[in-house]
């Protein structure tokens, strides 16, 4: 049987999950957010806790991605 890279599960997930496709959104969105607080020379206080803020959100999205490929294999190596 092929094995399975992992970009081609990100890739399928992709097209056929509309879930993982939010999500994967929604990260691309705090990211763009992230970079453009890192942008700046000098941040303030509320802007740092929300850097940090929107950090964590990004990792737990991505927890969550990873979470969807997992289960994709487990599925599908049986």
């Amino acid at each position: 049987m092929e094995q399975t890279t992992q970009e081609d599960i990100k890739a399928h997930l992709m097209q056929t999950n509309e879930h993982y496709r939010q999500l994967l959104s929604k990260h691309h969105e705090y990211d763009q957010l992230v970079e453009a607080l890192e942008s700046k020379s000098v941040l303030s206080a509320a802007e740092e806790a929300e850097e940090h803020r929107l950090k964590k959100l990004k990792l737990h999205l991505k927890d969550e991605m990873e979470q969807f490929v997992s289960n994709y294999k487990l599925q599908h190596t049986s």
